[in-house]
């Protein structure tokens, strides 16, 4: 039974989500320190919620260079990751939210919702694949398919591409956006990157005019271009399993060891 219940806690569902961001961007063990950063805790109460999980088969640790998720523990990810992005979809197109606030609600439902209700709220949405902010959504066989795509501040002048994706762990970056018209699904064209890591200026094909986009904007968007990646490009390729740079969620103060705290990050 206390397998079970840390199995299931929200915790453990944030602890794996954060493992599996972590091991898909550079595909190698995830040590203590990046971890304990992405979830706003200490490095001690990490390790001792790291040695949990391997007691109950949710990691394997690596000896001196950090642990990956097992089967089950990438199911669990996988799992809470597809109730978010369907808890996202669902308060945007269902309930109007507006797409700045909808991460901040699903992290609270993701942990909560049967498997029923995500089933109904999927045939609702006509099984749908991205949510609003263009993340793709994990099938129900716990499926994760990715789109090769640049961030912005990839792309060289006279590039063109489709804007398909963007963090939610900022509302008023989503926010800026929206005052601007600008949302997945847009097509645009780099006019000019200006010299000094200056703002890259794009436009649309809408007929809008130029916009200034820089920093960590034009890092948080991403774009499926219309070319090959060159040398040194960080085109992620498509693939089963993979979240690229969403923030997961840290534990609740009542779940987490040592009572850490909360902050407010995306799934």
């Amino acid at each position: 039974m206390a397998t079970r219940e840390i199995t299931r806690s929200p915790a453990v569902e944030d602890y794996c989500k954060a493992i599996f961001t972590l091991e898909a961007r550079t595909e190698e063990p995830v040590s203590t320190n990046p971890l304990a950063e992405r979830l706003g805790i200490t490095p001690g109460s990490v390790s001792a919620m790291l040695k949990r999980l391997g007691e109950v088969g949710l990691i394997e640790h690596h000896p001196y260079r950090g642990v990956r998720l097992t089967a089950d523990g990438r199911n669990v990810a996988l799992e809470v990751i597809r109730h978010h992005r369907l808890l996202e979809l669902f308060l945007a197109e269902s309930l109007q939210m507006p797409w700045d606030r909808v991460h901040a609600e699903a992290e609270v439902l993701e942990h909560v919702i049967s498997e029923d209700l995500e089933q109904l709220i999927a045939d609702k949405l006509g099984d749908p694949t991205i949510d609003p902010h263009g993340d793709p959504i994990p099938s129900a066989e716990l499926e994760l398919q990715e789109l090769e795509t640049l961030a912005l501040e990839r792309l060289r002048e006279g590039d063109s591409g489709l804007f398909v994706r963007v963090s939610d762990s900022d509302p008023e970056m989503l926010r800026y956006l929206s005052e601007r018209g600008i949302a997945p699904g847009d097509r645009l064209h780099v006019r000019e990157r200006q010299p000094f890591g200056g703002p890259l200026l794009v436009s649309f094909d809408d007929g809008r005019s130029e916009q200034a986009i820089g920093g960590r904007l034009a890092h948080a968007m991403r774009v499926q271009v219309d070319r090959e990646p060159a040398a040194g490009d960080d085109g992620k390729r498509v693939r089963r399993e993979r979240i690229v740079t969403e923030p997961a969620a840290a534990p609740r103060e009542s779940d987490s060891p040592g009572g850490a705290g909360r902050e407010e990050v995306s799934a």
